[in-house]
């Protein structure tokens, strides 16, 4: 008895996807930044283990990739919240 009355419910509706095209596109952008900035980070190490490397403290490791890894999950997050056109 129930099931039929979950069904004459939805059949006014039009059942739709959570994200469209556009929240996935921004989705990968986001996957981009954070691979990017993972990757940036990388390296640095000496080849002697007694022997310290600068290499470091290089802006590359210590500004443009947490910039780059903070700006995909803004971007992640953005395209989680973003509702398609056709619900606004």
């Amino acid at each position: 008895m129930s099931k039929q009355v979950h069904t004459k419910k939805q059949e006014g509706k039009k059942l739709s996807w959570a994200f469209n095209r556009e929240n996935y596109k921004f989705m990968f952008i986001g996957l981009a930044f954070l691979a990017l900035g993972f990757i940036l980070m990388t390296g640095g190490g000496s080849d002697e283990t007694r022997q310290f490397s600068t290499a470091i403290f290089d802006f590359r490791r210590l500004t443009l990739a947490p910039i780059l890894v903070l700006a995909g999950y803004a971007i992640e997050l953005y395209a989680i919240m973003k509702r398609p056109k056709s619900q606004q």
